[in-house]
């Protein structure tokens, strides 16, 4: 089918669904599309044979190469649910932009097995993803002089705000912080600042503070254990998903998802292509393995997606079978296997 047909299907399933932005209930007909790196649902299930189990509902879900090693991490998780008789049947999808996926979020936490300097690292970066200073408005003014302008609205910034807010209280968090440069970028940041403050006084029970980009990228290397929930417009959010994933053990091993008001899309949390790995199976798979994991729980599959995760924390925890950018000697084949073996 044409991109065309496909949005049509997307908007049609999201209007019958009546969803709300960010991660609906559990068991809500919200749970039953997304879209992800790997793996978009646009279908309504079907019924299919799988290896495990018979008359059982299949979930369609498209998936987005990506590039890199994307196309290599995406056949680890291909592979996983064959072999495990997970109800995934997956097609081919290449489109991202126009689904206003405004709402990144990655999950940044320490996992046993991966030795790191500090522990017990576990907050969530919520970055607002169509403004800011990627908002590809920039010209060449004269020859020699370019000009680069950062786009900053009170729409969007409310919106990013409710949902860091919405997405703290869904998930037992206790605490929002703002990151911004409002010190310099008066107006812009301002703005952005200003407008999670007011939004801040619609959640009572959720403690909110703010910190300029500049001391966040400190006290996230000294201290990360302070932080919760942190939101920020998309260059900020850029920097701190990698720092954050440098905490833990680098790019590898970090889960995100992207969220517009009726699609999700689960991928690896930072956006490093890895391009020197690419055909040397070598890649970690761990991060998209995670991302498979939540998408699973996201499609009412938990107990797959709680086998899924429980199985790659038993491999990393054992330490045995290890990729090279953790200390290992293993190829991604390894470790895939590995992890197939756990479950």
């Amino acid at each position: 089918l044409p991109v065309s047909t496909w949005l049509v299907i997307l908007v049609l399933l999201s209007t019958h669904a009546q969803l709300r932005h960010g991660l609906s209930p559990k068991g809500s007909p919200a749970a039953r599309f997304l879209k992800v790196i790997a793996f978009t649902v646009v279908c309504q299930p079907y019924f299919a044979q799988t290896k495990l189990f018979s008359s059982v509902s299949n979930k369609v879900v498209s998936f987005i190469p990506g590039d890199g090693v994307g196309p290599e991490l995406f056949m680890a998780v291909k592979y996983l649910f064959k072999e495990t008789g997970i109800p995934v049947t997956f097609e081919e999808l290449r489109f991202r932009r126009a689904l206003d996926l405004y709402a990144n979020t990655v999950h940044i936490r320490s996992l046993d097995g991966i030795k790191t300097r500090h522990n017990n690292v576990d907050f969530v970066v919520v970055r607002e993803c169509l403004e800011g200073e990627y908002s590809s408005m920039e010209h060449e003014s004269v020859p020699g002089v370019v000009e680069s302008l950062k786009i900053i609205t009170r729409l969007n910034s409310e919106r990013i705000a409710k949902f860091a807010f919405d997405f703290a209280k869904r998930n037992g968090r206790k605490k929002v912080t703002a990151v911004h440069k409002a010190n310099i970028m008066k107006l812009a940041d301002g703005l952005f600042l200003d407008t999670c403050y007011s939004v801040s006084k619609l959640y009572p029970g959720i403690q909110f503070d703010s910190m300029i980009v500049d001391n966040c990228c400190m006290q996230l290397v000294n201290q990360p254990t302070q932080f919760d929930v942190m939101v920020m417009p998309n260059l900020y959010g850029s920097i701190i998903e990698n720092v954050g994933a440098g905490l833990v053990g680098g790019a590898g091993l970090v889960p995100g998802v992207l969220f517009s008001h009726d699609v999700a899309v689960f991928q690896p949390g930072t956006s490093h292509t890895f391009s020197q790995a690419s055909g040397r199976n070598t890649a970690n798979p761990t991060a998209v393995i995670l991302a498979a994991a939540n998408l699973l729980r996201h499609i009412d599959l938990e107990s797959h997606g709680d086998r899924l995760e429980q199985a790659l924390s038993r491999v990393l925890k054992a330490g045995r079978v290890l990729t090279e950018d953790v200390g290992g000697s293993s190829t991604t084949t390894d470790f895939t296997k590995a992890v197939l073996m756990e479950m």
